[in-house]
Order: structure tokens, then C-alpha cells, then sequence
């Protein structure tokens, strides 16, 4: 993959809509949603794995 290239899950599907993206830049992991790019927010390798594990977990299956 490119270096500044945005990458998508494989669940996005062949639309592009509704997606989450994510790039790594200087130690952080940018990431935005597709329909509205320009609304950046960064996390730290570490709080990105502590949300993923939560949501495995189903610490937030409440908010869907």
C-alpha cells in the first residue's frame, strides 16, 4: 500500500459509503469516515487496539 494512502475494511463493500478509513502517519493512525473526509481524528496505536478489543468484547454493542 501506498504511504499516504487511505485504507478500507474489506466489509466496506463495493459502494466506498459508509466506511471507516484509517492511515498512518508520524505514530498515529488517522481515521475518518468515507462520507465525510475532511473530519479527521487521530489515536495512538494503543487506543485503537483498546477500542477494537472493547468492541470485540461487545462494550459497545448498547450504542448500535
Amino acid at each position: 500500500m501506498p504511504e499516504n494512502e487511505w485504507q478500507r475494511s474489506s466489509f466496506c463493500g463495493g459502494g466506498g459509503n459508509n466506511c471507516i478509513e484509517t492511515l498512518p502517519q508520524n505514530g498515529l493512525i488517522l481515521m475518518r469516515e468515507s462520507q465525510d473526509p475532511e473530519a479527521i481524528i487521530s489515536v495512538t496505536p494503543k487506543q485503537l487496539a483498546a477500542f477494537i478489543q472493547g468492541a470485540k468484547a461487545g462494550e459497545y454493542d448498547h450504542l448500535t
